[in-house]
């Protein structure tokens, strides 16, 4: 933490006069904390819980109360908005200023394909049920049925549920969706749950432990500048002066699936945690990498389970022909914590982190009481080993050390960034290539992996099987990456991100203070007009010279010309070989890390020529030059170069962004690589 934010959480002091309520509550805590994280059975009596109270329902007028005497939840009956949230000895942690469907909420956006129109859906239940109301544990169902006589509303069965289970600091949501055959086409697009906080209590918020810091609220931002777009905004007269002239944007703090396991918000008085854990991401899409919001402004925290955020229309998750469908999503942990007036308000966050270990490692939980959740007893294994065979790098199989290897629904090599309707179960391998894929849903799959290091998608060329208790051991599996020929140069390493690539510093005028001294500066506002200042001269790249590092910018935009009027770009790398094959094929390996209604065209020692020697066509809707990421969707293209197109000296690649109009239209680079011909006899050489 900065000094400024140091004084400012000493300035916004603790209330003492709470300090024996939250005492009290500190003290049913304590008692419970030998036990509080141990499994909950639905039907357990022993005698750890007599140290807690048992869980109570209480049916009102038009709420339920969910209360286990840790904290309780208010419910909206029979909608299933979560309306009050009791905890710590605040009456009400979230904004009660809002309505009641305006507070903590599942959504959906969904249209019909005839007509484009967004449709932003609550998801309102008509009808709740009681699915278990036991000591330990009470699940409350509440649900919507489509009705198929009316052809009109979402063609969609929603049944959301709510579990509080005794001794938890917290409580549990999933949902299952679900189309019958002959269902109209529709189009969704999102679909998340929304916890909106008391905007005067929670100011603090942590992401990782990297991007934590006090937040403006939803007045600060209606009170400030809007930017390039709404999400943007200068803040002109923040309540909190510490946060004057800072540019606040939702999407500065998004995170990959694989990386956004906990966050949330924390009150310093009394001393309060608010948490969105995701024990699993198996029924998220877009696989480990997909980026997506987390907790952001307002203050809000989000737990996101799919969108089009930094992967555009192929996450549109379209239904046609009245294709059926059936998906749990979820559960995830809504988690409470706090500490004693006097100790460090911060260390909710370490115990989150502690938390979230916890909740993983109990995954799949053993209480959730849909058919539709199978148990861990019920579930699969996949094992293996892969290796790379590249035999321009090494003449012996390489191990594929850090490699993303995942089951996920069949198609192409990969295929699992685009996939949006299954289920998707990835891990890492070790040092030596072993991987080990737990707790996999019955059903078939593909086997798909990518290789730091290596260019391209594997696939196991089998469809695996996972039945109910099966353990599969895969024979050493082969990637074979492409390539063509030996490297003559290369930029960057493959990685699928821009990571590696020079970001510059901020406008001044646009700054977060949180990313000014972070490695991921890239997530700071207006980096896409930053490289016509820098570059008054389009981009030059010098083998052997230039250093990808600080020469290479990370985003191939447009040239600003004026407040209007962006114009196309085009960079070049410049190259020698000592020696040119004129009867043989080169191959340029182009691998892109994000592109956004973006055109990259290639031309070899000829600027001139109207038509390119290749070109992408129109690719990409990620949007992530403008949502700061640094990456989107991963595409690949091997570019042939005719020998006869280079020369005996001095070369030049042209590479153009076609596509101008707009500042976030454009490419990010993750890799490129010339190869020279792949005949044995022929000796290639290159300064």
């Amino acid at each position: 933490m900065v000094d400024g934010e140091v004084q400012v959480l000493k300035k916004m002091g603790w209330n003492r006069s709470c300090w024996l309520a939250i005492l009290l509550q500190f003290f049913l805590l304590a008692q419970c904390a030998v036990h509080r994280r141990q499994r909950i059975h639905k039907n357990s009596t022993s005698d750890d819980e007599n140290y807690y109270p048992p869980v109570q329902l209480h049916l009102l007028e038009d709420h339920v109360v969910l209360d286990n005497g840790i904290l309780n939840v208010t419910l909206s009956t029979p909608g299933g908005m979560i309306t009050g949230i009791e905890y710590n000895g605040i009456d009400n942690l979230l904004e009660y200023e809002y309505k009641e469907n305006n507070r903590g909420y599942w959504d959906l956006v969904w249209s019909k394909p005839d007509h484009q129109a967004d449709v932003f859906d609550k998801l309102e239940g008509t009808d709740v049920y009681v699915i278990t109301e036991e000591d330990n544990q009470v699940e409350l169902s509440f649900v919507r049925t489509w009705d198929s006589s009316s052809d009109t509303g979402l063609p969609l069965n929603i049944d959301k549920r709510f579990v509080m289970l005794r001794g938890c600091s917290g409580f549990y949501s999933y949902a299952i969706f679900e189309r019958l055959e002959g269902w109209p086409d529709v189009n969704i697009s999102q679909g998340r749950i929304v916890f909106k906080l008391q905007h005067n209590l929670f100011q603090y918020m942590a992401v990782s432990d990297d991007r934590q810091r006090i937040m403006p609220t939803t007045h600060d931002r209606e009170k400030g500048l809007v930017l390039d777009y709404p999400e943007a905004v200068f803040l002109t007269n923040p309540d909190n002066s510490f946060l004057r002239g800072e540019v606040d944007d939702k999407y500065q703090y998004s995170s990959d699936n694989k990386d956004s396991r906990v966050h949330g918000w924390i009150c310093t008085d009394p001393a309060t945690g608010f948490w969105v854990i995701t024990p699993s991401n198996e029924f998220k899409t877009g696989g480990p990498v997909k980026q997506d919001l987390t907790s952001h402004a307002g203050p809000i925290s989000l737990s996101m389970f799919f969108s089009t955020h930094y992967a555009g229309l192929p996450l549109i998750i379209e239904f046609r022909d009245g294709e059926p469908w059936k998906k749990v999503f979820g559960p995830v942990y809504m988690y409470l914590n706090s500490v004693l007036p006097d100790e460090d308000p911060l260390t909710l966050w370490a115990d989150a982190k502690e938390q979230m270990l916890l909740e993983t490692e109990k995954w799949p939980y053993d209480f959730p009481l849909s058919d539709d959740f199978p148990y861990a007893d019920q579930r699969g294994t996949v094992t293996g080993r892969l290796l790379v065979r590249d035999n321009y790098i090494n003449e012996r199989l390489i191990t594929a050390n850090g490699a993303y290897i995942g089951l996920a629904p069949s198609g192409d090599p990969g295929f699992w960034q685009r996939e949006n309707k299954g289920y998707q179960f990835w891990t890492e391998s070790n040092a030596l290539g072993y991987f080990v894929i737990k707790n996999i849903r019955a059903g078939n799959y593909s086997l798909y992996a990518w290789v730091p290091g290596f260019i391209g998608d594997y696939k196991y060329n089998i469809q695996i099987t996972v039945l109910p208790g099966s353990k599969i051991r895969l024979r050493t599996l082969v990637y074979d990456p492409p390539r063509n020929g030996p490297t003559l140069w290369e930029i960057d390493i493959p990685d699928r991100t821009a990571s590696e690539f020079f970001v510059p510093d901020p406008n001044p005028m646009l700054m977060n203070q949180l990313y000014v001294s972070q490695p991921d500066k890239f997530r700071q506002y207006g980096l896409w007009d930053r490289y016509t200042d820098l570059y008054p001269e389009d981009l030059v790249y010098t083998i052997e010279s230039s250093i990808y590092q600080t020469d290479w910018y990370f985003a191939h935009v447009n040239r600003k010309v004026d407040n209007k009027t962006y114009v196309p770009t085009t960079w070049k790398i410049v190259f020698d070989l000592t020696y040119v094959d004129e009867l043989s094929n080169y191959t340029l390996q182009l691998a892109l890390a994000s592109a956004n209604e973006a055109e990259l065209q290639v031309r070899i020692n000829d600027e001139t020529t109207e038509v390119p020697h290749f070109t992408t066509g129109l690719i990409g809707r990620d949007n992530a030059i403008a949502r700061h990421g640094i990456h989107g969707l991963y595409w690949l293209y091997s570019v042939d170069v005719p020998g006869s197109l280079l020369v005996t000296s001095t070369n030049t690649i042209f590479l153009t962004q076609s596509r101008g109009l707009s500042p976030w239209r454009g490419i990010m680079y993750d890799y490129i690589r010339l190869e020279g011909p792949s005949s044995n006899n022929q000796t290639q050489k290159h300064k």
